[in-house]
């Protein structure tokens, strides 16, 4: 379902499939869109195990934004948006 020229350019870096056509590529070719994307060697450690890690480096302070301290949840995201930030 995808033109010879569309698949060309994805090929040659000209274009970028979109999330669908990835998803038809993935399917077409059985493996992941991570694969496709070469995401599969890079793991992103989980947050239940750096939410630990915070949990357990409590004795030396709190985590605070404006002078507010964080809850676990905004952990959570600050953790998210710094990964995103890092790629």
């Amino acid at each position: 379902g995808i033109a010879k020229s569309t698949y060309a350019g994805y090929e040659s870096g000209y274009r970028r499939p979109s999330f669908e056509a990835l998803g038809t590529l993935a399917d077409l070719f059985d493996t992941t869109c991570d694969d496709l994307l070469g995401r599969t060697e890079k793991k992103a450690e989980p947050f239940a195990q750096t939410i630990e890690l915070t949990n357990a480096a409590q004795g030396l302070g709190t985590l605070t934004v404006d002078g507010q301290p964080l809850n676990q949840d905004e952990i959570i995201e600050l953790i998210a948006f710094v990964r995103t930030k890092k790629k």
